[in-house]
């Protein structure tokens, strides 16, 4: 009989630590390939909640049952109901006449079927066309004419409505130049890429004044919610490769409205030189580039609860029971503030539950993982979770003192997900000008998401009357802006 021998191999704390993280490192790279991409946590029974209270750790006792049920008999299922077509669309009615109808024969009703039909958009050219005329005034001859209307590009030939559906186009519906001048193509009109990139320059540059007071009314505001995410571009430093550059989003609630700012990097320059004389309230994620505004007097720093909520989410592969945890916790922070927007409550009312229900689940989260850092690995995803949380604690839980400001930064970062589509489809920015003048766009576009204003329509209209637009009505153009008062 062979004897069975097992080979021990002692390793040090720090190798362990070593091993630990890669283990890690690779169950996140498989998810990112094959698992789910949704942070949604659903916990799995009212024990999670008090999953490390130590009178929960006694096993139940628990008595058997017997059960029945009467299972009914399968519905027949229910034919789809089709929706009726929209009464604001046009009619185009076609009658037809029964085949052999005599002329004698009276008309008792009619049977009416509508069906949706598409016509691809129209393209036309508008003519202009401006009458000469000789009159006689003060004893001279003058030859008189009308003045053209105000154009976006005056010495252009594409008219607003055509510019703006091709902006909207790209960022909006995140279809590139180049695939547009395919879609004109097949209309029998040929345009070149290098045309239309053209007259997108143009029009950012009479904007520029618009994205200026939008900037101003979100750095005159009292709250600002803050994120980047990257964008690729190309530069003439990296031939035949991309730059890595960042859009900053900084957005306020208060003005609905949402500002977008390229810089070439992540640097903390960015954010110092955007925000310079800001005096408010700046929420942000764990960055060390916002480190700066901590100690500019004038600023209250708030964190973002969804970021710490993301490395919790990351560490479950990790250490379940701990994470799960967390996440139960936090989960009842957004029951709470799913709560007081049910009900609709005021700043004031909002701030007083906060302080009743959110502030006693908060400190007990908190001397929780003060408790459980020393137990884990601090490389580890639980290790990194606990330290990230801890580190920006009095920051996460300060939104409980104002019903005014927010728990984390999600509307900032629904702001963003336009951007990330947009880099799946046109890939990256011509230059950096260009990425700045994408950023200008997303300005525009993502404000008009936020205040309900169909962007189309929006940015048609404000490109036909902007030339003639007095800078201190700019903000009159602006989509938070009330035409009513």
């Amino acid at each position: 009989m062979s004897e069975q021998v097992k080979d021990t191999v002692e390793i040090s704390r720090k190798e362990y630590e070593e091993l630990l993280f890669l283990k890690e490192e690779l169950a996140q790279l498989k998810r990112m390939i094959f698992g789910k991409k949704n942070e949604r946590f659903i916990a799995a029974d009212a024990a999670q909640s008090t999953l490390f209270d130590e009178s929960t750790l006694e096993a139940p006792t628990t008595e058997q049952q017997t059960i029945t049920y009467t299972k009914d008999k399968k519905k027949d299922k229910k034919q789809p109901v089709r929706l009726a077509l929209p009464a604001h669309l046009p009619r185009e009615e076609e009658v037809l006449e029964p085949e052999g109808k005599q002329e004698d024969a009276v008309k008792i009703g009619e049977s009416v079927t509508e069906i949706l039909e598409y016509t691809p958009g129209r393209i036309y050219v508008k003519r202009y066309v401006r009458p000469k005329y000789v009159q006689h005034q003060d004893n001279t001859k003058k030859v008189i004419v009308a003045d053209l209307p105000s154009l976006p590009i005056p010495s252009g030939n594409a008219g607003p409505a055509l510019l703006a559906y091709l902006m909207i186009c790209k960022y909006v519906d995140h279809l590139p130049f180049y695939r547009q001048v395919q879609i004109f193509k097949r209309e029998g009109v040929k345009l070149c890429e290098s045309t239309i990139s053209g007259w997108f320059k143009a029009v950012c540059k009479l904007l520029e004044p618009l994205y200026d007071e939008i900037k101003k009314q979100v750095l005159a505001s009292g709250y600002i919610n803050a994120d980047e995410t990257t964008i690729p571009v190309q530069s003439s430093n990296k031939p035949g490769a991309t730059h890595t550059g960042y859009q900053w989003y900084y957005y306020s609630p208060q003005t609905k409205l949402v500002v977008v700012d390229y810089q070439p990097s992540r640097s903390g320059q960015g954010p110092h030189k955007f925000l310079k004389g800001y005096r408010g309230v700046l929420q942000t994620d764990g960055y060390a580039g916002y480190e700066q505004f901590a100690s500019i007097s004038g600023i209250t720093l708030l964190a973002c609860m969804a970021h710490a909520r993301r490395y919790f989410d990351k560490a479950m592969n990790n250490d379940q029971e701990r994470a799960t945890h967390a996440l139960t916790q936090i989960q009842k922070l957004y029951a709470i503030e799913r709560k007081a927007r049910e009900d609709g409550l005021t700043a004031k009312k909002v701030a007083k539950l906060r302080q009743t229900e959110a502030q006693p689940i908060l400190e007990n989260l908190h001397e929780w993982m003060q408790q459980q850092y020393g137990q884990v690995a601090p490389k580890s995803s639980i290790g990194k979770a606990l330290a990230y949380s801890m580190k920006l604690w009095p920051r996460l839980s300060r939104y409980t003192e104002n019903g005014d400001w927010f728990i984390d930064n999600n509307l900032v970062e629904n702001s963003i997900r336009p951007v990330a589509l947009g880099r799946k489809n046109y890939l990256f920015a011509g230059s950096h000008e260009a990425a700045q003048w994408a950023a200008m766009m997303y300005s525009f576009l993502g404000s008009c998401k936020l205040n309900g204003v169909e962007p189309l329509q929006w940015l048609q209209e404000t490109l036909t009357v902007i030339q003639e637009t007095k800078i201190s009505q700019l903000k009159t153009l602006l989509p938070n802006y009330d035409k009513k008062s």
